[in-house]
């Protein structure tokens, strides 16, 4: 095989891509560009009874989203295609034909009826494997047991057939996987796996070789589930005296608690996105966010996915895409599953937020929020990023932090009015607005020394005034500085919601 790097994505359209998904894409597409190599989309859409009509849309958008571009495959073009097994069903058939040509596949006949019944039959024999296999095969209705004639007449009639592999007994075989090392099987321990369905359509097992072949993929980086179909696969390449690419299986991503894989469930239970994208619940018939509308940043989602599996082997956590690319390696992916965790993931968007300046933001706000901003310009509207990105874990987070920067408050925390406007203290609030109005240069600093001042002036603490203040121009007690907040506002803004709020706070106290 060539030391040219080439490794492929290949979801199957069955259903919304998971996150679990997309963090193979990630490291398929890490390790090819490290490399210098070449990162294909594959379509395996063999599976014509789950299949799912908008689920390639949603793979290739969660792909772009992402920032995962391929360099060939569905949507991309490429020399190796077509790239959507569906439109490869001609050449799939070609090399069964070779394997049965071989002896090294059969056709089977048996009937669900007929299946289910040697099941029970080697149940009742104490037989722990029961499946179809080199063992139980000469027992049923297959070429091996029927005469040719019988066979050809079979299937020129026109009855269901499946051509299945022909398991070797009693081999033992091994293959090296860079995350779990030397792996040993015995063929004894393997079913007679389905190659061709009743459909005419291959199983995953036959595209996946010869498309892996064909497509000269040099590393299949994959799921942890696909390690016990590996062995079937290594059989295969045998079968066609093909070169196995290398093989890395990649740890299964844990539900919070470490105990079992992550789910759908797990996040409408726990309040988190499982999918990278919206999505349809049938079972609640909504639609459901995903890490990009609830205000994830692509590359902090990509930082945090690259950690459910894979660490640098130092104390570094924040990585742009660049900086992965550069530090990553099959060598550090972990073993063990990945637990995954809410709070880190927002940890991770929340450092990447506070990195970017108000101009990269500006846009993403203004499409969020357009009622919101559209009577402010654009300085004004990053003027209000700069005062809250600190506060802010997402850019969904903008309205509920800076509602009030740009209009009057709606509603008050009438718990805190209660507890921090005293009746004593509104005197002093008739004075401050004296004051402000005197106040021509209308700078926060400048707001800030009027106001210190007059507390000098009448012996009073910052307790007196400054908690109620902000519930006058807020409505909350929380935020950033509240003289950021007036000047941003302005002069004329900060005297008419310290007026009408104290009319309304005199109800609330009274």
């Amino acid at each position: 095989m060539s030391n040219f790097v080439r490794v492929r994505f290949a979801p199957s359209p069955t259903g919304y891509l998971h996150i679990g998904g997309l963090r193979t894409a990630l490291y398929n597409y890490l390790y090819a560009k490290k490399q210098g190599g070449v990162f294909i989309l594959r379509i395996e859409d063999t599976d014509r009874n789950r299949y799912v009509a908008s689920a390639e849309q949603y793979i290739t958008d969660s792909l772009k989203w992402a920032g995962i571009e391929p360099d060939e495959g569905v949507g991309y073009g490429g020399d190796y295609g077509p790239y959507r097994q569906s439109e490869r069903k001609e050449l799939y058939q070609q090399y069964v034909q070779q394997l049965l040509d071989e002896d090294k596949a059969y056709y089977a006949f048996d009937t669900p009826v007929e299946l289910d019944a040697m099941r029970e039959r080697l149940k009742a024999e104490g037989n722990s494997n029961q499946q179809y296999d080199a063992h139980s095969r000469n027992s049923m209705k297959n070429s091996l047991t029927l005469t040719e004639e019988e066979s050809k007449n079979w299937i020129e009639s026109g009855n269901p057939y499946v051509v299945r592999f022909k398991m070797p007994k009693n081999e033992e075989v091994s293959f090296q996987d860079v995350v779990r090392g030397t792996v040993t099987f015995n063929t004894n321990q393997l079913d007679d796996k389905i190659l061709l369905k009743a459909d005419s359509m291959p199983t995953y097992h036959m595209a996946n070789i010869v498309d892996d072949h064909l497509m000269k993929i040099s590393h299949v980086i994959r799921g942890e589930e696909w390690l016990s179909s590996t062995p079937l696969h290594v059989m295969l390449y045998r079968a066609f005296a093909w070169q196995p690419p290398v093989f890395v299986h990649l740890p299964l991503i844990l539900k919070p608690n470490g105990k079992g894989k992550l789910s759908k469930r797990d996040g409408e239970q726990h309040g988190f996105p499982v999918f990278p994208l919206k999505w349809f619940n049938e079972d609640a018939q909504v639609e459901q966010p995903g890490f990009k509308e609830i205000g994830f940043l692509p590359e902090a989602f990509n930082n945090m996915l690259a950690f459910l599996g894979w660490n640098p082997g130092t104390e570094q956590e924040v990585f742009s895409k660049g900086d992965l690319t550069e530090q990553f390696s099959l060598e550090r992916i972990q073993k063990a599953g990945a637990r995954f965790d809410w709070d880190k993931a927002k940890w991770y968007n929340q450092q990447y937020l506070h990195q970017m300046n108000a101009r990269e933001l500006l846009s993403e706000i203004k499409d969020q929020f357009p009622t919101l901003v559209k009577e402010a310009s654009d300085e004004s509207i990053m003027s209000a990023i700069d005062l809250v990105k600190e506060r802010m874990t997402f850019s969904t987070d903008f309205a509920q932090q800076a509602t009030y920067l740009f209009k009057k408050p709606e509603q008050y925390d009438e718990k805190n009015v209660r507890k921090r406007y005293k009746a004593q203290n509104v005197e002093h609030f008739t004075q401050l607005i004296q004051q402000f109005e005197g106040l021509d240069d209308w700078q926060s600093p400048n707001i800030e020394q009027c106001l210190k001042a007059y507390l000098e002036a009448n012996e009073l603490g910052f307790g007196a005034v400054l908690p109620g203040f902000r519930l006058l121009l807020s409505g909350t007690m929380s935020g950033p500085s509240i003289f950021d907040i007036a000047a941003f506002i302005g002069k004329e803004a900060t005297l008419e919601r310290m007026k009408n709020g104290m009319e309304y706070f005199q109800t609330l106290i009274s």
